[in-house]
């Protein structure tokens, strides 16, 4: 099995997702490195919002482009939002 030596540059999500589709990151093990993570704390609470369907539509869009769940963008747009007011 032959060992690749570098992780190519992407110009988009799709593009890496292709590439990933087809190689296996044991091949790139040399390359890669640790990250440090955050992870919201105590989301205890949650509320219902209700949207019309071609809003959470739009919704829905948008987070898979961007990879994310809609809740999780929602959640992003409103914490943007509250620290743009602060």
């Amino acid at each position: 099995m032959k060992i690749k030596t570098k992780i190519p540059q992407f110009t988009s999500r799709e593009e890496e997702a292709k590439f990933w589709e087809t190689h296996s990151i044991a091949d790139f093990m040399g390359e890669l490195k640790p990250i440090k993570a955050r992870f919201a704390k105590n989301l205890s609470q949650g509320i219902t919002i209700r949207f019309d369907e071609p809003t959470l539509n739009k919704i829905r869009n948008i987070a898979s482009k961007k990879g994310l769940g809609p809740t999780t963008l929602a959640r992003m747009w409103i914490l943007e939002h509250l620290t743009q007011q602060a």
